[in-house]
């Protein structure tokens, strides 16, 4: 990004250069000026010679060019030197990893400079930087998590099968627990290559239109036989037809993660409630479950990556599901809420603009 120097940051209240300053300057010449007349026209320099006077004259401008490199000196290493000093420490501990590290502003905000404001974005730089490591420290954490547990199931169903003894239906058994814990490890690493993907992708792909709604019926389609087992009832408000120009496979992924979630939480005999509308601005389709739904603290983290509300992750799933769908939905500039409350079940709201 490509920075206007003549911008001026409104943040800065401090004037390099103000009337009062200017008239402090002016007094002081003045009062320089005048000494040096009073030593031309003193009574005792008069019975010396002029060279004399010259000397003493230069004399006195000596002090005074000293005295001001030294006043110059001191307000520069008080106003810019100190602070670029340990603006500079500051900048080499990070360097080393040390994120707790902040930079006092000289200045009170109603008389900030541009040296208080560097050191505000500094701070707030390193705020970020540690937020950045401590997001990465909980993905490197979660993800040895979640590869652990299905490696742990299928290490400890594979050492079971080797007993000679075992029956038919307990082999098949841990066979099948074996395979669902490589579906799920299958599935994670999926998930995390599709969220690198996405959040590492500058180019977007062209994206030819295609039927939503109709997508939409192929995937609910999908789920036909859990709803069965679940003995779920699943009402619909879809329209015919509604062509969208965005990723087709990318927004599958969305609905069958929305669909799956709603189908995870909602308990045997429960609704599920699928309905899509658009408009000339927008494309919107939303999920209600009647499922346990969540709280408040839950709901607003229900986004991030391996959050689940579950805590004991005994359930299905990695949470990374909705992490992904709302990557997905961020990327094509659309949006993705969520309404729930404990005991009344959750709605997942996308809306997706229409290009114009």
């Amino acid at each position: 990004m490509r920075l206007n120097r003549h911008e001026a940051d409104v943040r800065v209240k401090r004037k390099i250069v103000s009337g009062r300053k200017f008239a402090l300057t002016y007094v002081i010449m003045l009062l320089l000026v005048g000494i040096q007349m009073g030593i031309i026209i003193a009574p005792v320099f008069t019975r010396y010679h002029p060279v004399i006077h010259v000397c003493v004259i230069m004399l006195y401008w000596v002090i005074v060019a000293s005295a001001f490199l030294y006043v110059t000196n001191w307000q520069i290493k008080k106003s810019y030197d100190a602070p670029m000093r340990r603006l500079s420490e500051a900048a080499k501990r990070v360097a080393e990893g040390d994120f707790s590290v902040y930079v006092e502003p000289q200045h009170t905000p109603e008389k900030y400079d541009y040296i208080d404001v560097m050191c505000t974005d500094f701070n707030l730089m390193v705020q970020e930087l540690g937020s950045i490591e401590t997001l990465k420290n909980d993905f490197v954490a979660n993800v040895s998590h979640e590869i652990k547990t299905p490696l742990a199931v299928i290490k400890n169903y594979t050492t079971m099968l080797r007993a000679p003894e075992l029956e038919d239906d307990v082999r098949h058994d841990y066979q099948e627990a074996i395979l669902r814990a490589a579906d799920n490890l299958s599935a994670l690493v999926t998930n995390i290559l599709r969220l690198n993907k996405l959040e590492n992708q500058e180019i977007e792909a062209p994206s030819e239109p295609y039927d939503l709604c109709r997508q939409l019926c192929d995937c609910l389609l999908g789920f036909e036989r859990l709803l069965e087992e679940k003995q779920l009832i699943l009402t619909t408000d879809i329209e015919s037809r509604a062509i969208i120009p965005v990723d087709k496979d990318a927004l599958e992924i969305v609905w069958n993660n929305l669909i799956s979630n709603a189908l995870k939480f909602t308990p045997h005999g429960g609704t599920i409630t699928v309905v899509q509308t658009s408009d000339a601005d927008s494309f919107s389709v939303s999920v209600t479950d009647t499922g346990c739904g969540m709280d408040r603290d839950t709901a607003r983290r229900v986004f991030d990556k391996f959050y689940q509300g579950d805590t004991s992750h005994s359930g299905e799933g990695n949470g990374l599901g909705l992490a992904l769908a709302h990557r997905i939905v961020e990327r094509i500039g659309g949006s993705i809420t969520i309404e729930s409350a404990l005991g009344h079940g959750s709605t997942f709201t996308v809306t997706i603009p229409v290009a114009h």
